[in-house]
């Protein structure tokens, strides 16, 4: 199962990467990762006219996407779309970070899974 990592590079900038999670077979209840050690979860709302400008995440945590469109740039001016189903796992808690805004103008709800 794919996600896109965020995270501070040498250069304190943020950074892309796609990351594959493997999954494996468990029988009738379909396929699974192995298990990944986590914190807590929150769940958001955003209203559609969210823009937030550059902020470093503020703990590591995955970032599932229910609803909605954002775009998500980093300092170095690299910009990627995510909607809804999009897995990240952010983990530039350090440096710049990014800048997040809504793109379809539409509330957004997402789930955030916080990283031991």
């Amino acid at each position: 199962m794919k996600a896109t990592r965020l995270y501070t590079g040498t250069d304190d900038e943020t950074h892309f990467e796609e990351i594959d999670y493997e999954l494996f077979d468990s029988g009738k209840i379909g396929r699974l990762s192995e298990k990944i050690p986590v914190k807590e979860m929150l769940l958001r709302e955003t209203d559609g006219n969210y823009n937030y400008d550059f902020h470093p995440a503020p703990q590591k945590q995955f970032i599932i996407l229910l609803n909605g469109e954002i775009e998500i740039e980093t300092g170095l001016g690299e910009k990627r779309r995510f909607k809804a189903g999009d897995i990240l796992l952010v983990e530039d808690t350090t440096g710049r970070g990014h800048r997040t805004k809504s793109i379809d103008g539409k509330l957004r709800r997402s789930i955030f899974i916080t990283l031991e």
